[in-house]
Protein backbone atom coordinates (compact mmCIF):
# COMPACT_ATOMS: atom_id res chain seq x y z
CA UNK A 1 0.00 0.00 0.00
CA UNK A 2 1.28 3.59 -0.85
CA UNK A 3 0.37 5.29 2.34
CA UNK A 4 -1.61 3.60 5.64
CA UNK A 5 -4.62 5.15 5.47
CA UNK A 6 -6.46 7.94 4.10
CA UNK A 7 -8.09 8.83 7.29
CA UNK A 8 -8.88 7.69 10.94
CA UNK A 9 -12.52 6.01 9.76
CA UNK A 10 -10.80 4.10 7.48
CA UNK A 11 -8.44 2.63 10.10
CA UNK A 12 -10.69 1.68 12.22
CA UNK A 13 -13.11 0.08 9.53
CA UNK A 14 -10.08 -1.90 8.71
CA UNK A 15 -9.30 -3.08 12.09
CA UNK A 16 -12.69 -3.93 13.60
CA UNK A 17 -13.40 -5.75 9.81
CA UNK A 18 -10.37 -8.03 10.70
CA UNK A 19 -10.06 -7.75 14.42
CA UNK A 20 -6.78 -6.18 14.91
CA UNK A 21 -5.12 -4.28 17.48
CA UNK A 22 -4.91 -1.02 16.13
CA UNK A 23 -1.15 -0.95 15.97
CA UNK A 24 -1.04 -3.76 13.91
CA UNK A 25 -1.72 -2.12 10.38
CA UNK A 26 0.79 0.58 11.08
CA UNK A 27 3.31 -2.11 11.86
CA UNK A 28 2.55 -3.92 8.47
CA UNK A 29 2.89 -0.37 6.74
CA UNK A 30 6.32 -0.40 8.09
CA UNK A 31 7.43 -3.57 7.08
CA UNK A 32 6.25 -3.09 3.88
CA UNK A 33 7.53 0.61 3.44
CA UNK A 34 10.96 -0.13 4.33
CA UNK A 35 11.47 -3.65 3.43
CA UNK A 36 11.90 -4.93 7.08
CA UNK A 37 11.35 -7.66 8.76
CA UNK A 38 8.87 -7.29 12.18
CA UNK A 39 11.73 -7.77 14.46
CA UNK A 40 13.62 -5.08 12.80
CA UNK A 41 10.95 -2.87 12.83
CA UNK A 42 10.50 -3.33 16.41
CA UNK A 43 14.34 -3.12 17.20
CA UNK A 44 14.18 0.12 15.38
CA UNK A 45 11.57 1.32 17.60
CA UNK A 46 13.39 0.32 20.39
CA UNK A 47 16.37 2.09 19.49
CA UNK A 48 14.09 5.16 18.76
CA UNK A 49 12.57 4.87 22.32
CA UNK A 50 16.45 4.42 24.18
CA UNK A 51 16.63 7.60 22.55
CA UNK A 52 13.76 9.66 23.47
CA UNK A 53 14.56 8.52 27.16
CA UNK A 54 18.86 9.33 26.46
CA UNK A 55 17.07 12.70 25.70
CA UNK A 56 15.35 12.71 28.81
CA UNK A 57 18.05 12.19 31.51
CA UNK A 58 20.74 14.08 29.55
CA UNK A 59 18.33 16.89 29.54
CA UNK A 60 17.81 16.89 33.38
CA UNK A 61 21.40 15.95 34.64
CA UNK A 62 23.66 17.79 32.04
CA UNK A 63 24.55 21.93 31.34
CA UNK A 64 22.06 22.80 29.21
CA UNK A 65 22.76 26.29 27.28
CA UNK A 66 22.21 27.06 23.81
CA UNK A 67 24.64 29.00 22.47
CA UNK A 68 21.80 31.87 22.24
CA UNK A 69 21.52 31.91 25.50
CA UNK A 70 18.01 32.10 25.41
CA UNK A 71 17.94 27.86 26.78
CA UNK A 72 19.84 27.71 30.75
CA UNK A 73 19.07 24.21 32.23
CA UNK A 74 15.33 25.34 32.81
CA UNK A 75 14.24 21.57 32.70
CA UNK A 76 16.52 21.58 36.18
CA UNK A 77 15.15 24.32 37.88
CA UNK A 78 11.50 23.02 37.13
CA UNK A 79 12.23 18.97 38.03
CA UNK A 80 13.79 20.89 41.42
CA UNK A 81 10.87 23.55 41.82
CA UNK A 82 8.42 24.09 44.82
CA UNK A 83 5.06 21.57 43.38
CA UNK A 84 2.53 23.81 41.68
CA UNK A 85 1.30 20.23 40.12
CA UNK A 86 1.15 16.76 41.55
CA UNK A 87 4.38 15.16 41.80
CA UNK A 88 3.95 13.05 38.41
CA UNK A 89 2.65 16.19 36.88
CA UNK A 90 5.81 17.78 37.17
CA UNK A 91 7.64 15.33 36.14
CA UNK A 92 5.83 14.89 32.97
CA UNK A 93 6.69 18.83 32.05
CA UNK A 94 10.42 18.54 33.07
CA UNK A 95 10.91 15.79 31.22
CA UNK A 96 9.19 17.58 28.12
CA UNK A 97 11.67 20.50 28.77
CA UNK A 98 14.63 18.18 28.94
CA UNK A 99 14.48 16.32 26.08
CA UNK A 100 13.33 19.55 24.17
CA UNK A 101 16.36 21.43 25.70
CA UNK A 102 18.48 18.72 24.38
CA UNK A 103 17.51 19.69 20.82
CA UNK A 104 17.66 23.27 21.19
CA UNK A 105 21.56 22.75 22.53
CA UNK A 106 22.10 20.48 19.79
CA UNK A 107 21.77 16.92 21.15
CA UNK A 108 20.89 13.82 20.11
CA UNK A 109 16.58 13.35 19.73
CA UNK A 110 13.72 11.61 18.16
CA UNK A 111 11.60 14.03 15.28
CA UNK A 112 8.44 12.91 16.40
CA UNK A 113 7.08 14.10 14.32
CA UNK A 114 9.49 17.02 13.97
CA UNK A 115 12.98 18.34 15.96
CA UNK A 116 10.71 21.39 17.15
CA UNK A 117 8.52 18.95 19.20
CA UNK A 118 11.04 16.43 20.04
CA UNK A 119 10.04 16.61 23.79
CA UNK A 120 6.47 15.98 23.72
CA UNK A 121 6.39 12.22 23.30
CA UNK A 122 9.84 11.80 25.37
CA UNK A 123 8.12 13.34 28.27
CA UNK A 124 5.02 11.85 27.65
CA UNK A 125 5.83 7.80 27.29
CA UNK A 126 8.65 7.95 30.18
CA UNK A 127 6.07 9.69 32.47
CA UNK A 128 3.04 7.29 31.92
CA UNK A 129 5.62 4.53 31.96
CA UNK A 130 6.93 4.85 35.05
CA UNK A 131 3.36 6.20 36.54
CA UNK A 132 1.59 2.39 35.38
CA UNK A 133 5.20 0.49 35.45
CA UNK A 134 4.27 -0.59 31.96
CA UNK A 135 7.04 -2.91 29.62
CA UNK A 136 8.93 -1.03 27.16
CA UNK A 137 6.81 -3.55 24.09
CA UNK A 138 4.00 -1.39 25.35
CA UNK A 139 5.30 1.64 24.82
CA UNK A 140 6.37 0.26 20.98
CA UNK A 141 3.36 -0.04 20.42
CA UNK A 142 2.30 3.53 21.75
CA UNK A 143 4.32 4.53 19.30
CA UNK A 144 3.37 2.61 16.52
CA UNK A 145 -0.05 4.35 17.21
CA UNK A 146 1.61 7.54 17.69
CA UNK A 147 3.11 7.30 13.82
CA UNK A 148 -0.21 6.35 12.67
CA UNK A 149 -1.82 9.19 14.12
CA UNK A 150 0.84 11.56 12.82
CA UNK A 151 1.17 9.98 9.27
CA UNK A 152 -2.85 10.86 8.69
CA UNK A 153 -2.23 13.83 10.07
CA UNK A 154 0.55 14.73 7.38
CA UNK A 155 -1.74 14.07 4.73
CA UNK A 156 -4.76 15.94 5.44
CA UNK A 157 -3.40 18.71 7.36
CA UNK A 158 0.04 19.38 7.80
CA UNK A 159 3.35 18.54 10.58
CA UNK A 160 5.46 21.38 9.75
CA UNK A 161 5.31 24.69 11.47
CA UNK A 162 6.17 26.89 8.29
CA UNK A 163 3.22 24.99 6.50
CA UNK A 164 0.34 25.18 9.30
CA UNK A 165 1.95 27.19 12.59
CA UNK A 166 2.72 25.76 15.29
CA UNK A 167 -0.59 23.83 15.65
CA UNK A 168 0.54 21.46 13.32
CA UNK A 169 4.09 20.76 14.80
CA UNK A 170 3.29 20.60 18.57
CA UNK A 171 -0.07 20.10 17.99
CA UNK A 172 0.43 17.22 15.78
CA UNK A 173 2.82 15.88 18.68
CA UNK A 174 0.56 16.67 21.92
CA UNK A 175 -1.83 14.41 19.83
CA UNK A 176 0.10 11.71 18.63
CA UNK A 177 0.84 11.36 22.18
CA UNK A 178 -2.64 11.45 23.76
CA UNK A 179 -3.46 8.38 21.53
CA UNK A 180 -0.50 6.39 22.39
CA UNK A 181 -1.31 7.30 26.19
CA UNK A 182 -4.98 6.05 25.82
CA UNK A 183 -3.80 2.82 24.02
CA UNK A 184 -0.87 2.12 26.39
CA UNK A 185 -3.79 2.08 29.06
CA UNK A 186 -5.82 -0.07 26.94
CA UNK A 187 -8.36 2.36 25.87
CA UNK A 188 -10.74 1.43 22.67
CA UNK A 189 -10.74 2.28 19.37
CA UNK A 190 -13.02 5.39 20.04
CA UNK A 191 -11.15 6.54 23.09
CA UNK A 192 -7.62 6.52 21.22
CA UNK A 193 -9.07 8.94 18.43
CA UNK A 194 -11.24 10.96 20.62
CA UNK A 195 -8.04 11.80 22.87
CA UNK A 196 -6.59 12.56 19.32
CA UNK A 197 -9.86 14.97 18.72
CA UNK A 198 -9.84 17.42 21.81
CA UNK A 199 -5.68 17.50 21.50
CA UNK A 200 -6.43 19.35 18.05
CA UNK A 201 -9.31 21.24 19.35
CA UNK A 202 -7.36 22.48 22.40
CA UNK A 203 -4.16 22.92 19.95
CA UNK A 204 -6.16 24.50 17.34
CA UNK A 205 -4.56 28.36 16.00
CA UNK A 206 -1.36 28.13 17.33
CA UNK A 207 1.31 30.31 15.88
CA UNK A 208 4.81 29.45 14.92
CA UNK A 209 6.60 32.54 16.12
CA UNK A 210 10.58 31.29 17.25
CA UNK A 211 12.43 34.22 18.46
CA UNK A 212 15.62 35.12 15.89
CA UNK A 213 14.46 32.00 14.11
CA UNK A 214 15.18 29.58 16.26
CA UNK A 215 13.90 26.90 17.56
CA UNK A 216 14.26 27.49 21.57
CA UNK A 217 11.59 30.43 22.32
CA UNK A 218 8.81 29.87 22.75
CA UNK A 219 9.21 26.44 21.26
CA UNK A 220 10.73 24.76 24.84
CA UNK A 221 8.05 25.83 26.91
CA UNK A 222 5.34 24.79 24.37
CA UNK A 223 6.69 21.19 24.38
CA UNK A 224 5.80 21.33 28.24
CA UNK A 225 2.30 22.97 27.65
CA UNK A 226 1.99 20.69 24.44
CA UNK A 227 2.37 17.38 26.63
CA UNK A 228 0.14 18.92 29.45
CA UNK A 229 -2.30 19.16 27.40
CA UNK A 230 -1.86 16.08 25.95
CA UNK A 231 -2.34 14.40 29.60
CA UNK A 232 -5.59 16.51 30.22
CA UNK A 233 -7.11 14.71 26.38
CA UNK A 234 -5.98 11.47 27.07
CA UNK A 235 -7.57 11.79 30.47
CA UNK A 236 -10.69 13.31 29.24
CA UNK A 237 -10.90 10.51 26.55
CA UNK A 238 -10.32 7.54 28.49
CA UNK A 239 -12.96 8.91 30.79
CA UNK A 240 -15.77 8.20 27.44
CA UNK A 241 -16.61 12.13 27.15
CA UNK A 242 -17.47 12.55 23.45
CA UNK A 243 -15.04 15.43 21.52
CA UNK A 244 -17.99 16.16 19.56
CA UNK A 245 -16.47 16.69 16.56
CA UNK A 246 -15.07 13.57 14.96
CA UNK A 247 -10.82 13.16 14.68
CA UNK A 248 -11.16 13.34 11.09
CA UNK A 249 -13.08 16.80 11.16
CA UNK A 250 -11.01 18.05 13.32
CA UNK A 251 -7.50 17.11 11.13
CA UNK A 252 -9.93 18.79 8.35
CA UNK A 253 -9.97 22.41 10.31
CA UNK A 254 -6.37 21.81 11.23
CA UNK A 255 -5.10 22.02 8.33
CA UNK A 256 -7.99 24.91 6.75
CA UNK A 257 -6.66 27.20 9.41
CA UNK A 258 -2.66 26.32 8.81
CA UNK A 259 -3.79 27.67 5.17
CA UNK A 260 -5.64 30.34 6.39
CA UNK A 261 -2.77 31.93 8.33
CA UNK A 262 -0.45 34.81 7.47
CA UNK A 263 2.93 33.70 6.73
CA UNK A 264 4.65 35.81 8.97
CA UNK A 265 3.23 33.32 11.97
CA UNK A 266 4.35 30.23 10.11
CA UNK A 267 7.93 30.32 11.07
CA UNK A 268 9.23 33.32 8.94
CA UNK A 269 9.76 35.28 12.59
CA UNK A 270 7.73 37.94 11.30
CA UNK A 271 5.25 37.96 14.21
CA UNK A 272 4.34 37.51 17.11
CA UNK A 273 6.94 36.81 20.05
CA UNK A 274 9.31 37.39 17.34
CA UNK A 275 8.09 40.74 15.99
CA UNK A 276 8.26 41.94 19.74
CA UNK A 277 10.70 44.19 20.77
CA UNK A 278 12.71 42.10 22.69
CA UNK A 279 12.24 39.67 20.20
CA UNK A 280 13.94 42.03 17.77
CA UNK A 281 16.40 42.48 20.07
CA UNK A 282 17.65 39.25 20.80
CA UNK A 283 17.13 38.53 16.81
CA UNK A 284 19.70 41.24 16.26
CA UNK A 285 22.06 39.90 19.14
CA UNK A 286 22.25 36.78 17.53
CA UNK A 287 22.79 37.59 14.14
CA UNK A 288 26.12 39.66 15.65
CA UNK A 289 26.99 36.60 17.11
CA UNK A 290 26.77 34.39 13.79
CA UNK A 291 28.50 37.34 11.93
CA UNK A 292 31.53 37.25 14.31
CA UNK A 293 31.63 33.55 13.98
CA UNK A 294 32.22 33.30 10.05
CA UNK A 295 35.76 33.07 9.49
CA UNK A 296 37.86 35.83 7.34
CA UNK A 297 38.24 35.74 3.99
CA UNK A 298 42.17 34.72 4.21
CA UNK A 299 41.81 31.68 6.62
CA UNK A 300 39.38 29.56 3.96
Amino acid sequence: MAILFDNFKDWKKYCEEKNLPLHVPVLEYETEQKGRTEAQIWDGLQRAWNVMKEAVQTGLQEEMTSRSGMIRNGAKRVAGARTVLSPEFQKLVSRALAAKEVNACMGRVVAAPTAGASGILPGILTTIQELHELPDQSILEGLLIAAGIGLIIEQNASLAGAVGGCQAETGSAAAMGAGAVVYCLGGSIEEVFAAVAITIQCMLGLVCDPVAGLVEVPCVVRNASGAAIAYSSAQIAIAGVNPVIPVDECVEALGEVGQSMETRYKETAMGGLAATLTGQNIAKKVLIQDIEMLPDEGDA
